[in-house]
């Protein structure tokens, strides 16, 4: 380790020295303790410093300014393909920024000064991290997905949330996060968004993501609200087709619209573009990241939006076919887009969109007002000065303590009781003869691990596993350990996932959990443990008592099991309507107290 620091900082030296005489600089701001952090405070008209490096800066090293490129990994000593294709894409100005998609925090961090000291323009570096840098870096916090943090309630924990990522993320360099989801899930079936949403209710989304990015912005990092103008509705993954959003007019306003109207109220400094058809906005079938009526007509100008707009990935099958590149990459631009992320040929794209400039059809201002919002950006980061992190401060902020119990405040508060028929917490000897069942889609070897060794320290436990490859004397097995049990507990362990059904559940594990709970219903307390979606859930209404946990964390799934005997308080409320609530009309007050 000490050798690849020593290795790496002398790279840096001479780089800083080259850095020092770049033509392209940006002009010096405030310290953090006075920056502002609303976009309308940093997007404003540029004064003349800004102007005079915008003028200077070659149109080949403008269009690269809006290309976001791919890093699939962390530092390398001995170096790869992919880094020196990514080292040559820097060094030339082909790209502006890197979205770095794995790694650990150190290596990550030792690949971001790599790049920032042979950059011509400070990159600007970022990464998906909607719940937590341990999304995409190993050694990072990992947070409770969006629609846990929403059944905690607490927006001043969101805030802290925002910060401790910001925190992480800027140790390694990282300046610009991927999030928050601003999608209101209203469909239960959405294949893609599901739990990264805080809520299918405007004014909790609203509440959540404001704090959120809110943390994020007063932390020094470009918060990103996504994906515009809502992606909660969709009955398909982006990454796989393009989704039709068929609303009307006037309840894209009323709805779907609303958390990013109040997020850019907010000052949230970037807004990224959804794959998704409009017709209502567009009168066509044009993906929202190619519509100038959705990307300058309504965010730029009808939401007045000052800030960074930014596509989704560019290689999602939404919009990308195999070979389209020039084409969406000059009609992104065209639409309004400041970033174009993820191209699958950055050189491609950078190539085309010359070429669209020097014919005409993009115009050389066009592209200015673009650049113009990126030095706008970098200079608030300050990247000038703190283009290279300091490796020491690394581990400090690789997951830190205070990180790791807000974390788990989080998943503890977020806990929810959704329905139950007096058998929660549930009361039997140590010596009670328990099955448990786990739903899963997959033939993960342990799912549910954490919830199981819960179990079995409090009770005489079964565990089976039941997946798609689940064999009929499996289920004959578990069908007879239920006849002697004292009580059933169900979890699933099924999360949001790319296909036509987020719940991947068989008909066979359908029918075989309805067939049990209608033989052992109400003689036999059955529990259902939804270490996941809590939408799995509307499945199974006849089951009388169930708890969201809304993830498969470690943590979520040992506070389960501690709900369940009365050894903590379920304090969540749900933040999203089911159809098999106690009270259906009003789903977002059934946190209960379970201790007695």
């Amino acid at each position: 380790m000490k050798r690849l620091i020593q290795k790496l900082y002398a790279l840096c030296i001479p780089a800083i020295a080259f850095l020092s005489a770049m033509a392209v600089t940006l002009p010096l701001q405030a310290k953090p303790a006075e920056r502002p952090w609303r976009a309308e405070e940093i997007f404003t008209p540029p004064d003349s410093l800004l102007l005079r490096e915008l003028n200077r800066m070659p149109l080949s090293i403008k269009i690269g300014q809006m290309i976001i490129a791919d890093s699939p990994g962390g530092f390398e000593t001995d170096s790869t393909p992919q880094q020196e294709k990514l080292e040559s894409l820097v060094r030339e100005g082909t790209i502006g920024g890197v979205m770095f998609l794995k790694g650990g925090m150190f290596k990550t961090a030792m690949l971001a000064n790599s790049l920032q000291s042979i950059a011509p323009i400070p990159l600007l570096l970022s990464a998906d991290m909607e719940n937590g840098a341990a999304m995409r870096l190993e050694g990072g916090t990992q947070f409770p997905p969006a629609m846990a943090v929403a059944a905690a309630g607490r927006p001043q924990l969101t805030k802290a949330m925002g910060s401790a990522i910001a925190a992480e993320a800027k140790a390694v360099g990282i300046r610009q996060n991927y999030a928050p989801v601003g999608d209101l899930n209203s469909n239960p079936l959405n294949p893609v968004i599901n739990t990264r949403s805080f809520s299918d209710r405007p004014e909790t989304a609203i509440s959540m993501t404001g704090a959120y990015i809110e943390g994020l912005q007063r932390g020094g990092l470009i918060a990103t609200i996504k994906h515009f103008p809502g992606h909660g509705d969709a009955h398909v993954d982006s990454h796989i087709t393009l989704p039709v959003l068929e609303a009307s007019r006037e309840h894209l306003e009323q709805y779907e619209l609303e958390p990013f109207r109040a997020a850019i109220h907010r000052g949230v400094m970037s807004v990224m573009v959804g794959h998704l058809a409009v017709p209502a906005l567009t009168g066509s079938m044009e993906p929202a990241t190619l519509s100038p009526k959705i990307v300058t007509a309504l965010l730029r100008q009808e939401l007045g939006f000052k800030g960074l707009i930014i596509t989704d990935a560019l290689n999602m099958k939404a919009l990308y076919n195999g070979s389209n590149i020039p084409n969406i990459s000059v009609r992104a631009v065209l639409a309004g887009n400041d970033l174009l992320l993820f191209s699958p040929d950055p050189e491609l794209t950078h190539r085309s969109l010359l070429e669209a400039v020097k014919s005409g059809l993009i115009t050389e201002e066009r592209i200015n007002n673009s650049v113009m919002r990126i030095l706008q950006a970098k200079r608030w980061l300050q990247l000038q000065q703190n283009r290279i992190v300091d490796l020491n401060h690394v581990p400090a902020l690789s997951s830190p303590p205070s990180h790791r119990a807000l974390a788990s405040e989080l998943s503890r508060r977020s806990i929810t009781i959704t329905k139950e028929s007096g058998n929660i917490p549930l009361k039997l000897p140590s010596s009670a003869p328990v099955l448990h069942l786990i739903l899963s889609d997959t033939d993960k070897a342990h799912p549910a691990a954490a919830c199981s060794k819960e179990i079995d320290r409090h009770w005489s436990a079964t565990h089976i596993p039941f997946n798609p490859k689940t064999s009929s004397t499996t289920y004959q097995q578990a069908e007879a350990l239920a006849d002697s049990a004292a009580a059933i507990i169900i979890s699933s362990t099924l999360q949001r996932l790319p296909g036509p059904d987020s719940r991947r559940l068989t008909q066979s594990q359908k029918k075989f959990i309805s067939q049990l709970v209608e033989k052992h219903q109400p003689t036999t307390p059955v529990i259902f443990l939804a270490l996941g979606t809590p939408y799995i859930l509307n499945t199974f209404p006849e089951i009388s008592n169930s708890i969201c946990t809304f993830s498969a964390g470690e943590e979520s799934e040992k506070n389960a099991v501690r709900i369940l005997l009365g050894k903590q308080n379920a304090e969540g409320k749900l933040p999203i309507t089911l159809s098999i609530t106690n009270n259906p009309q009003e789903p977002a007050d059934h946190g209960k107290d379970s201790s007695r």
